[in-house]
């Protein structure tokens, strides 16, 4: 079993995908003689051909209005946009087609295909390099969004996107694209879209994340058990849409408590959606008001202050505590 790191294992991914359907292609900006910009589509166009791994133009909206046509007619595109940024220059085709089309055709054309785009900060990257817009697409019916954490689960996610009926947004944590390397299975393997992962048990509260956020929350949980005795229970969501409220409703019904964990902006973000969805089904197991830490309601900062937007270990360990003190 090798060790991988998310972008090799995106790249395992996508060619035995290819490799078990011949429906199913890869295109985008650069995906092909250069193998992406952060080369997870490299080798492909070795072993496929430019016929099923296709450089595209630059331009975002002609690529996932391709991919919808293509869909129509029976293929299985995968396409990637830079950056999730760019994925703007794409929100037409996104919303009135991608989203719609199985809706607007009474089932007679499902969209199965997946726009894949790297997300998030951590990367000193450039302006519209480094957003978290996860929520748009969680708010638009008829699209699926998927954030995977690490190498195993992004493989797992990747394969079950590309075989999904329905159009699915996979947003990559770019910060953890060489961060770390996982065991990974040569075989195929395939993890269930909708399922949140309880990744640690614990008894006092539960602490939800997601995508590139799992890493300094884990070391708060790590800091939390070893400095202050606090037993946390972690959940990686995985699945922004469709949300696993059974696990999430589950694990605070045990511990009584909650904090959620996004780099995306705090108003109307995906912690926003799992605390109504608590008040909703767990409101009489709550011991303490739900706390978030997020991003801030601003645009995202350039490199040299970037790090004090993301939410870290630190800040996390102090709601954390917050909660436990609250009576």
């Amino acid at each position: 079993m090798p060790k991988l790191t998310m972008v090799e294992a995106l790249n395992l991914a996508l060619g035995q995908s290819m490799e078990a359907d011949d429906r199913v292609c890869v295109m985008g900006e650069d995906v092909g003689v250069n193998g992406g910009v952060f080369r997870v589509t490299r080798g492909l166009i070795d072993r496929f051909g430019p016929e099923r791994v296709i450089d595209t133009p630059l331009a975002e909206c002609g690529i996932i209005g391709t991919a919808v046509g293509m869909a129509v007619y029976g293929l299985k595109p995968v396409a990637e946009i830079q950056f999730s940024g760019f994925t703007m220059q794409a929100f037409d085709q996104i919303e009135q087609n991608m989203a719609r089309f199985r809706n607007r055709s009474r089932d007679r054309y499902p969209i199965s295909m997946v726009m894949r785009a790297p997300y998030g900060g951590g990367i000193r990257a450039v302006e519209h390099h480094s957003e978290s817009r996860e929520a748009y697409w969680a708010h638009t019916p008829g699209l699926k969004v998927v954030i995977p954490s690490g190498p195993r689960n992004a493989r797992a996610l990747l394969a079950a996107s590309i075989a999904d009926p329905d159009p699915v947004i996979f947003y990559e944590p770019k910060a953890v694209y060489r961060a770390f390397r996982e065991d990974v299975r040569d075989e195929p393997e395939v993890m269930e879209i909708g399922k949140a992962e309880v990744v640690r048990s614990g008894k006092d509260l539960t602490l939800i994340g997601y995508g590139a956020m799992m890493r300094p929350v884990l070391d708060a949980a790590d800091d939390l058990v070893e400095e202050h005795g606090i037993d946390v229970e972690v959940i990686d969501l995985l699945s922004i849409k469709p949300m696993d409220t059974e696990t999430l409703v589950g694990s605070v019904a045990k511990t009584g408590r909650c904090v959620i964990v996004h780099e995306g902006p705090r108003m109307c973000g995906i912690a926003a959606e799992i605390i109504a969805r608590l008040n909703e089904h767990a409101f009489e197991y709550l011991l303490a008001p739900i706390k978030r830490v997020t991003g801030f309601d601003i645009h995202f900062p350039y490199f040299q202050v970037e790090r004090h937007y993301l939410p870290d270990s630190d800040s996390i360990v102090v709601a954390v505590k917050e909660t436990m003190e609250w009576t």
